[in-house]
């Protein structure tokens, strides 16, 4: 449900338009459970998830790191008074102009996958820590990340081999089992191919010092429960040291949704409610939200938000759409959402689980429509 602060803040202010809301205590609470059931990783925050500076502020203040994917957040990070060394530039596809001003700035770590992008480096970042993604299976992610980043194991190791060549600090390895992981156990595959890279580069000379076990820590949405943390932690911890036992490693996990989605709920309206025939179900119910100002998640209906509102008729499937003209601005189609019977234009609804992905994936002003405002309480 929503958190009484939140319920507190949309209750006393009038809202025209979709509006997030973000509980800043909400995002404390989850950092330091996460710090808890990865005891003694480092949390670089992936702001890509919600980079609004209020939440970069509280990540910094509790002694987190920062997970940067452009140039843009890089300047967001430092414009808040945070030291470069705690900025990590984790995109492995970088313009090279980009390494330099980053380099410049004082970022020293940096994720690749290729040898193009090592070459880079040299080039613009002479001396820097690299960790190179490899590739993993997520096919059980609700958001797989898969091929589009990172390398085989194979090519992994070649390339940190030719980094220490040239002189570069060959730092780590990374990897991601894709967003929204609800299965802890996901990590246990993607380490083995870790430990037989590092026993390969141990061979050469080449002693990897850190693991950067990617981000993956669910929310909780419409179609999951609210998952343990603690005990989520404790499988990815215990199936590393079961990996590496007590060899020295620097950790790094990048939550991004895991750290901030359940901080967040997006009062919405109900536009329109309608019929394409008298006869005909489901109905349709037309928010003034949609894909291109906020809920882009919704493509393919991969994530599936769970919405409340204050009406109590009995619940029907409905399909669900935004107020844009363009026909794919639909959430949910394939599998209708459960909407109750007596739902009116003008009502509000509250969608939860929103303080990730929402204001970072809103159109500029497509069909006119404003960005998802945004408020951190």
């Amino acid at each position: 449900m929503v958190s009484p602060r939140l319920a507190d803040y949309f209750a006393a202010e009038a809202i025209d338009g979709p509006r997030v809301a973000v509980d800043l205590e909400l995002v404390e609470a989850r950092y330091n459970t996460l710090a808890a059931a990865f005891r003694g990783a480092d949390i670089f925050y992936a702001i890509k998830a919600n980079p609004a500076p209020e939440i970069l502020d509280r990540v910094a203040a509790l002694g987190g790191c920062f997970d940067c994917a452009s140039i843009g957040e890089i300047e967001l990070v430092l414009s808040r008074g945070v030291s470069p060394n705690r900025i990590s530039f984790g995109n492995t596809i970088k313009k090279e102009r980009v390494i330099r001003q980053a380099f410049e700035y004082g970022v020293r770590l940096f994720a690749f996958d290729s040898m193009a992008e090592l070459e880079k480096l040299e080039r613009s970042a002479p001396g820097a820590s690299l960790f190179c993604r490899i590739l993993a299976e997520n096919d059980s992610a609700d958001w797989p990340l898969s091929r589009k980043f990172g390398c085989s194991v194979a090519m992994a190791g070649d390339l940190l081999i030719e980094a220490d060549r040239r002189g570069m600090d060959a730092y780590g390895v990374s990897f991601h089992v894709g967003s929204q992981q609800k299965n802890p156990r996901a990590w246990a595959q993607a380490l083995g191919d870790v430990g037989r890279l590092m026993a390969r580069l141990d061979a050469a000379g080449v002693g990897l010092r850190m693991i950067n076990l990617g981000g993956g820590m669910p929310a909780t949405y419409d179609n999951s429960t609210p998952t343990d943390l603690l005990e989520y932690g404790a499988v990815v911890i215990a199936a590393v040291r079961e990996q590496f036992g007590t060899r020295p490693l620097d950790l790094i996990i990048e939550p991004g949704r895991g750290l901030v989605g359940d901080a967040g709920v997006i009062q919405a309206e109900v536009v329109l409610v309608s019929k394409k025939d008298d006869s005909a179900a489901p109905r349709w119910v037309y928010l003034d939200i949609g894909k291109f100002n906020g809920l882009a998640e919704t493509m393919d209906e991969a994530i599936r938000y769970k919405i409340v509102t204050l009406r109590d008729g009995a619940p029907e499937p409905v399909v669900l759409a935004g107020p844009t003209c363009d026909s794919v601005d639909v959430m949910y189609e394939k599998n209708p959402y459960p909407m109750p019977s007596d739902l009116q234009p003008g009502d509000k609804v509250w969608i939860l689980g929103t303080g990730a992905y929402t204001t970072t994936y809103s159109a500029v002003a497509f069909n006119g429509l404003p960005p998802l405002e945004s408020v951190c309480i």
